[in-house]
């Protein structure tokens, strides 16, 4: 990773030369992610051009109307059974003319991350979205990564294979900290400060959490987001990823990463500099701007996103996180100074936590409870030991077996 404290692009860099686009691979195109690239897309069709889509297979409809929509030259899928369907759904779109190339199976993402194109977009939810990270990277592309977790699961795997400029983020608070760490040297940074909307339960105390929905917790006020990622709001998981994110991605030391609730979610983070200076970035809540960060840097699109109206009067508010009700992000904390496969233990853990919350067989506290259980289980890495990519999915497969079995024994408690 660059010594910088944001991994700037090359300054000189312009659009691809042939008929001026930007050529892009989308993975994860059906998600919330993907469907706003593909918007920014279609909107700036002289500045990018999409040349492969990916999704899981959920929404082979849609997934034919992006590829007629954008012309691609391939589309990925990683679930073989839905291919009869999709040939079937693209012919429907194409109506007669040639189909684009169909990858599938589960190395289909990762196949595609690795095609030719300027930029891939990974938009995929989960650690399964490590695989196409790391092809993406050793191909030479530049990654626009809003998939999180491959960076907290492998992380360094991925910074042994990234070069300074080539991974952008693009989570609304990493995209913000990379444009304000611009201002200033690593040296001359303070704290990077990252904000979080709270969530729906922003105010409850733990005990008030206990019978807490899902319907309740899909709920978020501000942001709208996939299941697995608005429940880890609703949990701060997701503010716990972060942080891990923002360690890995600018080397700041994890006691100068701070997170504060600001329910307005209009400043999406913020860095302070040695001098007493802080810079937020600010914007109203939309995807849109990140990703166009993402696609188009060290380019900004023109009207990606809307913007303020500063002739309007609005309050903007900034509170302590409640650590108690919300213990996710120091448990964050702890598994990130670990390293190794620990990072990978609490997400996987947590992944299987929250299907289990959403299939109603586990307590909303329950998911942080059992998280926390697992990685206690894991212990502490092997000190000493480079971390492979074999160790990684290990470590996955252990601890989702693990939480799996943990939430069935609270399921077969609770219907006592």
């Amino acid at each position: 990773m660059s010594e910088s404290p944001a991994p700037l692009a090359d300054p000189h860099l312009v659009f691809d030369p042939v008929d001026g686009h930007r050529d892009i691979v989308i993975l994860g195109s059906t998600g919330s992610i993907g469907t706003q690239a593909i918007d920014l897309v279609l909107r700036n069709p002289e500045l990018f051009r999409v040349t492969g889509i990916s999704a899981a297979g959920g929404k082979v409809a849609l997934l034919a109307e992006q590829a007629y929509r954008l012309r691609v030259n391939t589309v990925a899928v990683a679930r073989e059974d839905v291919v009869p369907a999709l040939r079937e759904a693209l012919a429907e779109q194409y109506g007669g003319e040639p189909l684009p190339e169909i990858l599938a199976g589960p190395d289909a993402a990762t196949a595609l991350a690795a095609s030719p194109c300027h930029t891939v977009l990974n938009g995929i939810t989960g650690s399964i979205g490590l695989a196409p990270t790391l092809a993406a990277l050793e191909a030479g592309r530049t990654l626009a990564l809003a998939n999180k977790e491959s960076l907290i699961v492998g992380g360094p795997l991925v910074k042994a294979l990234a070069k300074p400029g080539q991974i952008i983020p693009v989570d609304s608070e990493h995209a913000a900290l990379f444009q304000a760490l611009a201002a200033g040297t690593r040296a001359e940074v303070r704290k990077l400060v990252v904000t979080a909307s709270g969530g729906p339960f922003r105010g409850r105390g733990r005990a008030d959490l206990a019978g807490v929905t899902p319907e309740q917790a899909l709920a978020h006020p501000t942001w709208a987001m996939g299941p697995v990622i608005t429940v880890n709001s609703a949990t701060l998981v997701n503010k716990g990823l972060e942080v891990i994110e923002a360690h890995l991605l600018y080397d700041i030391p994890f006691e100068r990463i701070e997170v504060v609730v600001h329910p307005q979610s209009y400043v999406h983070s913020m860095v302070e500099f040695t001098d007493g200076s802080t810079l937020a970035q600010a914007t109203p809540p939309d995807m849109r701007g990140p990703i166009a960060i993402g696609l188009g840097w060290p380019y900004r699109v023109p009207d990606a996103a809307p913007a303020f109206d500063w002739s309007k009067a609005s309050t903007w508010e900034f509170f302590p996180l409640d650590t108690e009700a919300f213990p996710s992000v120091g448990l964050a904390r702890h598994v990130g100074t670990l390293g190794g496969t620990a990072p990978a233990v609490f997400n996987a853990a947590n992944e299987e936590c929250v299907d289990a919350f959403l299939a109603g067989s586990l307590p909303f506290n329950g998911i942080m409870d059992t998280v926390t259980e697992v990685v206690a289980e894991h212990g502490v890495p092997a000190a000493g030991t480079s971390l492979t990519l074999a160790d990684v999915l290990e470590a996955d497969t252990w601890a989702r077996a693990r939480a799996r079995e943990l939430t069935g024994k609270a399921t077969s408690k609770d219907r006592v």
